[in-house]
């Protein structure tokens, strides 16, 4: 009677290894070689965080390069800006940020990943060099979101600073419903 039991105990057991081995992973890495992949940032975003107005603007690619501006607005005023690439160089694509009054700084894209539990996609760039940030990330979110996040060590303490766009008219800042 133990026999029987064993091999129908194996027949599922071998089922259901193979079923979770057919299971796809949450995530899936994606080619890092092509500044085609961040094309989707094409257009104008915005989000409003802390009475921080905060918008950027990119413009299509355009030889293998794609070039964007952003700012923030405190309290009616302008409190920062950043002009800012997405360029494909021999070594690799990189963010290079130009924030006002600072130095130019490159971050190399070091990961993509698709997660399709959560239907978003997330792009690293990375210097360790750098001061603050050492990371940027943007995560393509569902329903015209973008969750564009900075984050290394300023001090030795861990920070992360993230800002939640939405698409938005050029024009007249107002959200597009898509």
């Amino acid at each position: 009677m133990i026999r029987p039991l064993c091999k129908i105990a194996a027949v599922v057991a071998a089922g259901a290894s193979a079923a979770f081995a057919q299971t796809p992973p949450a995530n899936t890495a994606l080619p890092v070689d092509s500044v085609a992949a961040l094309s989707w940032l094409n257009g104008c975003w915005g989000g409003k965080v802390n009475q921080r107005d905060f918008r950027e603007q990119w413009m299509p690619l355009r030889g293998n390069t794609m070039l964007g501006v952003g700012s923030v607005e405190f309290e009616g005023k302008l409190a920062s800006y950043e002009y800012m690439r997405i360029e494909a160089r021999p070594d690799g694509v990189f963010y290079v940020a130009l924030p006002s009054g600072q130095k130019e700084a490159a971050f190399k894209l070091v990961s993509a990943t698709r997660n399709e539990a959560e239907s978003h996609t997330t792009f690293v760039f990375e210097n360790p060099a750098h001061d603050f940030p050492q990371r940027i990330l943007y995560r393509r979110g569902t329903e015209g979101w973008l969750y564009a996040s900075i984050e290394g060590k300023t001090g030795g303490k861990d920070q992360q600073v993230t800002y939640p766009f939405r698409r938005i008219d050029c024009e007249n800042g107002e959200f597009i419903r898509n």
